[in-house]
């Protein structure tokens, strides 16, 4: 049963964000065990504050409508390439409170997203899943809500702690 509100993020909302931000990003590295993120809350804080301000990053989150507690939430970012025929999103976040999983929470926080996408005329939203096997749920959940595998996995190089500058 889905008894939650989505909206976009206020400000009174940001502490909360970043809380969620926290437990997704623990939940990802406790099921793989490696230390993938440096997770600093008021780092984070900042970081939202300035990226939602500057209409780079848009936040929508799900409030349970009997506790007015903040359950999940979900992050987009614009991206352009020629491979996407113009612009198009990314959702690099998306949580729901472990508590209130299985009951349509996320599927709600994602049309929404698509809602927003559809709005701001991108030609996609794409999203790259947590490592595999071990959130194996996570990518049913996106191809049960219309998602397609695209290919490739996400890499990453650390430019902080890159010297190299050639």
């Amino acid at each position: 049963m889905n008894n939650a509100h989505i909206s976009p993020i206020q400000e009174k909302d940001y502490a909360d964000l970043v809380f969620m931000v926290g437990e997704l990003l623990n939940e990802i590295m406790d099921k793989t065990n490696l230390q993938a993120f440096n997770f600093d809350p008021k780092e984070t804080l900042i970081r939202a504050k300035e990226l939602i301000s500057k209409d780079k990053y848009w936040v929508f989150l799900a409030e349970d409508k009997d506790s007015n507690t903040k359950i999940g939430f979900i992050s987009l970012y614009e991206g352009y390439a020629l491979y996407s025929e113009g612009a198009f999103g990314t959702i690099p976040e998306l949580f729901v409170s472990p508590s209130y999983r299985s009951q349509k929470i996320g599927q709600s926080l994602l049309k929404e997203a698509i809602k927003f996408g559809i709005n701001k005329e991108w030609s996609r939203i794409e999203v790259t899943t947590p490592p595999l096997p071990q959130f194996d749920k996570t990518l049913e959940f996106y191809k049960a809500n219309g998602f397609e595998i695209s290919g490739g996995k996400k890499l990453k190089i650390d430019l902080s702690h890159t010297t190299h500058k050639d």
